[in-house]
């Protein structure tokens, strides 16, 4: 299977139905929610590596990954993961203008609203796995642009803010405006963007292919994350 390969519709609906299952936390994460943290990941100051992000997925609340049925159902579901955040990158690369959050959509009277909370939430977690290096976005000329992201995706905003997001109508407007940001957010990070190769510190010794998987399965690496390397 190429990793390069967009999901198809039926692959698509197969992860969200595995992510929505009773054998993923409550808190696991959806569909909308994962590709915002999954385009954070994409577009953000610095790569890293899967074993770091990958937990996040399943939810702050788990003790560990979902109850995968076989190490066959654990690599096929890290690799749609993995094909999912691939498409997001080679769309950003190849015609960023076309690149699209995944917003789920609801009526509120009479018109149809984007609601963009859990993906500006996904986004946001993406953001918090390496705050101190996304910082100087803050304080450049594109800062407003991160502003719909946090006014939709932190988990607290200021008591005075709470009226920029009080009803869907205005939440809609901001979650508009985060589509139009994303490219602008990708273009100020691409020139400066390091390599998990670079940042990952090397205290421990590198996993082993027989080593127990640092994402916290208890399976063996060449039979969890280790297995998506072997794609490349």
């Amino acid at each position: 299977m190429q990793l390069d390969q967009p999901l198809s519709d039926k692959e698509f609906n197969e992860l969200d139905k595995f992510l929505l299952s009773n054998r993923c936390a409550d808190d696991c994460m959806t569909m909308d929610s994962l590709h915002g943290y999954l385009t954070a990941l994409t577009i953000g100051p610095q790569e890293i590596p899967l074993a770091e992000w990958l937990p996040q997925v399943w939810g702050t609340s788990s003790d560990g990954p979902p109850a995968f049925k076989s190490d066959k159902e654990c690599e096929r579901i890290v690799s749609l993961i993995m094909r999912y955040m691939n498409e997001i990158a080679i769309t950003l690369e190849v015609a960023p203008k076309e690149f699209e959050p995944l917003f789920c959509e609801h009526e509120w009277e009479g018109r149809k609203v984007a609601d963009g909370e859990a993906w500006a939430w996904g986004f946001w977690e993406g953001m918090r796995l390496c705050e101190e290096a996304w910082q100087p976005i803050w304080n450049s000329n594109i800062a407003p642009l991160m502003r719909p992201i946090y006014l939709l995706g932190a988990e607290e905003i200021e008591e005075e803010e709470m009226t920029l997001v009080d009803n869907p109508i205005k939440c809609h407007k901001l979650a508009i405006e985060i589509e139009a940001s994303i490219p602008e957010i990708y273009r100020f990070w691409l020139p400066h963007r390091k390599s998990a190769v670079t940042t990952l510190q090397r205290d421990t010794p590198k996993t082993g292919r027989n080593d127990e998987c640092p994402c916290g399965s208890g399976k063996k690496f060449k039979k969890c994350c280790g297995a998506e390397q072997l794609l490349h």
